[in-house]
């Protein structure tokens, strides 16, 4: 059973690697801006009450974010396990979620952090061609990720949950690194 959680900063890979391990692994990527889009597509109740606070541009609270994150992870295709990718964001969505994880019965294997140096991300970033993409907001999105997420890679590393895996690499060499990791 695999259970892992993804942290690393924008532009790292996170997604691109997710998405990789979990059709290795035949389990659900699951990404918080995914799980919040379909429930708004489908129109849960979960989905119509964050649309309420997307729709005035509030950011989804945490409690709502966490019901719609176990609702997903009870869903059938979980059972077998699941990639989490972009949560926890801060140590007291991490603190939400050890204890959703316990009412459900499960266990994070561990908590992979990609790290790729700014330089690196920024070229990264700025080579999306993202209209909202200038070395200025992605330096700002940069140091609102280091302060808010710092917190929680030391949150897993207290549990020695943490691995880190070196994402400044061609995408194959950190793929077979991350599954080096997970059959270990």
């Amino acid at each position: 059973m695999t259970r892992l959680i993804f942290l690393g900063p924008p532009g790292a890979g996170k997604g691109t690697q997710a998405q990789r391990l979990a059709e290795v692994l035949r389990i659900p990527h699951i990404s918080t801006g995914e799980i919040l889009r379909s429930a708004v597509a489908d129109k849960t109740p979960l989905g119509q009450k964050a649309q309420a606070y997307m729709d005035r541009g509030e950011l989804v609270p945490d409690e709502l974010l966490l019901d719609l994150i176990g609702d997903r992870l009870n869903q059938p295709d979980a059972e077998k396990g699941w990639i989490l990718d972009g949560f926890p964001r801060n140590v007291s969505q991490a603190s939400f979620l050890e204890k959703l994880l316990q009412e459900l019965n499960q266990t994070c294997n561990c908590a992979i952090n990609l790290e790729v140096p700014d330089e690196i991300l920024l070229d990264r970033l700025l080579g999306r061609g993202r209209l909202d993409d200038t070395p200025e907001t992605i330096r700002t999105r940069l140091e609102v990720y280091r302060h808010q997420t710092a917190p929680v890679i030391e949150f897993y590393r207290e549990r020695a949950l943490l691995r880190i895996i070196d994402g400044d690499r061609p995408m194959e060499e950190v793929t077979d690194s991350l599954e080096q990791v997970i059959m270990s």
